[in-house]
């Protein structure tokens, strides 16, 4: 237990410090991953569009 909470710390800390250093890259980052879920939300839609028609 020790070992998994030792390890979200040091991402925390690696998230804080990649957002201080590089704001942004981070912000690219960010709006990536976003990007990403709206395009699977989409393409989700048009899937079950595809189906109900």
């Amino acid at each position: 237990m020790q070992v998994k909470k030792v390890i979200t710390y040091v991402a925390i800390a690696f998230v804080v410090f990649y957002l201080f250093t590089r704001p942004a890259q981070a912000a690219a980052a960010v709006n990536g991953v976003f990007d990403g879920i709206i395009h699977g939300a989409n393409q989700l839609a048009v899937f079950f569009s595809s189906i109900l028609t």
